[in-house]
């Protein structure tokens, strides 16, 4: 009997939060555990590991994606954004940043990152989603402290413009 073969390393090189970066991986590592790990994104959350609980989620090439779903080596090339590349220009938080933070839509905040990432994404697309679609698109992110409310209330802010400074 011969002894099992390790397991090749590959680099991998991405665009993350709009950097190039690489790093190396063997073929089973998950990019979740590549970008906590090796790149040190400690916003990307890994909860269930089986893609149900949205945690993980980080968007590629602006869709978003369960992270613990897929190995880094399926991401040579791509363009990775995880919550560390969301902040605004001045550096601080972004419209939907703060208003998660003044919707209370936020807790623990171990769901965050995802439900960030998931809710700009709908963003991306729909700049006026209506209550349900919000709901309905973030229904695969799960938070166990919120309820929900507030963070659809953040999002439905920033679509109408009442999250901004001055707005009734």
């Amino acid at each position: 009997m011969s002894a099992p073969r390790p397991q090749e390393e590959s680099l991998v090189r991405l665009t993350v939060n709009g950097s190039e970066r690489r790093g190396v991986a063997e073929p089973r590592l998950l990019l979740s555990d590549f970008l906590r790990e090796e790149l040190r994104l400690t916003g990307v959350h890994v909860g269930c590991e089986q893609g149900e609980c949205g945690a993980c989620t980080v968007l590629l090439d602006g869709e978003p994606i369960r992270s613990c779903l897929m190995f880094a080596v399926q991401a040579q090339g791509a363009d990775v954004r995880t919550v560390e590349g969301i902040p605004a220009e001045d550096g601080g938080l972004d419209r939907l940043q703060r208003a998660f933070q003044e919707h209370h839509g936020l807790q623990c905040g171990f769901c965050t990152p995802g439900l960030l990432l998931t809710a700009r994404a709908l963003l991306a697309e729909n700049l006026q989603p209506s209550r349900a679609e919000i709901a309905e698109h973030l229904a695969g992110n799960v938070c166990r402290c919120t309820g929900y409310t507030g963070i659809l209330d953040a999002v439905e802010a920033v679509c109408d413009g009442s999250d901004e400074e001055g707005a009734e």
